[in-house]
């Protein structure tokens, strides 16, 4: 079930009303209920893996709550990270590790060759598991108290908001609160629908539209000339961030209106004046998820300088291989971490001073730079290949002569420009915060500009959001 389709326009507010009909102690049956629900409507079979990871992790949580000795729990950790590393490994990386181990094979003359597995990958498998497995290791450190009570904590991972595709969640954020009784607050109600509709504006209205372009230039690189191609890439840049933007922002307002706060998981990236401050922009949870369970305990900063190098670059290229099975996000993450690493040298050696929070023309210029190194960097993450990646970069840099351009409509190319100046307007804001503020005219307005764009300019086709095959 897609937020962008009318089934989910029926389901969400059956949930809702009959979340508030019922009596507090039964609201956690139905939202589980619905959860699975929604994720079996994409396919009914593969629920079972969430239910397994929930059952192993609940059991292994209990048992480590059992025990004081740190030694005595780490088996009850082992058995759960090893179920769920072992279904993400299993179904995203069995195939990617066996035909890189088959290629060795084969380049040592080696006959033998490992077989595939014919398996489909799960919706938001790396999500949840990494979602539970937060879980499992705060337990194991003693960090929180394991969950008594199975259901409550089935619905911490399988909560329907987020489940495919994040926020991923903290159990001491996330659980306290679905247990918690929500009264019905028009002001919950009026903030989260606000979110819905610039969420669906920003999903279907940009990201789709951007979808068509991005397609073309990826499909046929050497047709297109040098401005072409850079005009394409771009727009990926915009593409991918309107598209999971758009995800996140109907998943916290989904959430909203019940009471349940979700944590945001954008802040406007491409504001960002630094390597350092983009990754505290994009994907947070996601980023403060592999501080904590990998940066932390491979030693953080409190180790050598050459081994918190080593650290910083594990974690981006970890980071990389988590988005997907292939040698380009690797790359991907590789690059971030080696950006990273020189922008802090860099600081160290001419001591840069921090950029007042207000905007100026230095912070315009920063910006544009981690805008263009962005768009770099995507250009592997978008790519099939290491190869295609390489072509696409070449021929931006050699297609100079070619005439064919990449003819991107005038109405594209206005609502992508509201968007854009939307996110400076919205600079360290938020949509329903800020047009709550509004007066009742201005407001209106907004949201009939956000419904009528969406009812008339919404992509001709339905594009699944980009995360949703991470």
């Amino acid at each position: 079930m897609l937020f962008n389709s009318l089934q989910f326009i029926y389901f969400l507010p059956i949930v809702i009303i009959g979340y508030f009909l019922l009596p507090h102690k039964f609201r956690w049956i139905l939202l589980l209920l619905a959860s699975y629900y929604f994720y079996m409507c994409w396919r009914a079979d593969y629920i079972i893996l969430i239910v397994v990871s929930t059952l192993i992790d609940f059991f292994a949580a209990r048992r480590m709550g059992q025990h004081t000795e740190r030694k005595r729990r780490k088996k009850y950790l082992i058995l759960s990270l090893f179920t769920n590393l072992g279904l993400l490994g299993t179904f995203k990386y069995f195939n990617f590790f066996t035909e890189n181990i088959n290629q060795l094979f084969e380049y040592f003359n080696v006959a033998s060759q490992i077989p595939a597995l014919n398996l489909l990958l799960p919706v938001g498998i790396s999500f949840y598991t990494f979602q539970t497995l937060s879980y499992s290791i705060d337990v194991y450190y003693g960090k929180i108290k394991p969950e008594t009570h199975l259901g409550h904590f089935a619905l911490y991972v399988s909560f329907f908001p987020q489940l495919v595709a994040g926020p991923i969640e903290r159990f001491d954020r996330l659980s306290p609160q679905l247990k918690a009784k929500h009264n019905f607050s028009y002001e919950n109600l009026a903030n989260g629908l606000r979110l819905i509709l610039y969420g669906l504006f920003i999903k279907m209205v940009i990201a789709d539209n951007l979808s068509v372009y991005v397609d073309q230039i990826y499909k046929a690189p050497e047709a297109f000339s040098s401005w072409g191609l850079l005009t394409g890439v771009s727009l990926y840049s915009f593409q991918i961030y309107s598209d999971f933007y758009g995800y996140s922002t109907i998943a916290i307002g989904s959430a909203l209106i019940m009471g349940i706060r979700i944590m945001d998981n954008f802040k406007t990236p491409y504001l960002a004046r630094s390597v350092s401050e983009f990754w505290e922009r994009w994907h947070i949870s996601l980023s403060t998820w592999f501080r904590s369970y990998l940066y932390f305990p491979l030693g953080g900063n409190r180790v050598k300088k050459y081994r918190w190098m080593i650290n910083i670059f594990i974690v981006f290229a970890v980071s990389g291989l988590w988005h997907g099975a292939n040698w380009t996000f690797i790359i991907w993450g590789a690059m971030w971490g080696i950006l990273y690493l020189v922008e802090n040298q860099l600081n160290k050696l001419f001591k840069f001073q921090k950029i007042a929070k207000e905007w100026s023309l230095r912070h315009f210029i920063m910006a544009t730079k981690i805008f263009v190194i962005s768009t770099v960097a995507w250009i592997f993450f978008r790519s099939q290949s290491f190869s295609e990646a390489m072509t696409i970069l070449k021929n931006i840099v050699t297609n100079t002569n070619v005439e064919k351009q990449l003819n991107v409509e005038p109405r594209i190319l206005l609502l992508l420009g509201l968007f854009i100046f939307s996110d400076i307007f919205l600079f360290n804001n938020r949509f329903d915060k800020w047009s709550a503020k509004q007066n009742v005219v201005l407001r209106w307005v907004i949201y009939a500009f956000l419904l009528f764009s969406i009812i008339v300019f919404s992509g001709v086709e339905d594009f699944p959001f980009i995360y949703f095959q991470f």
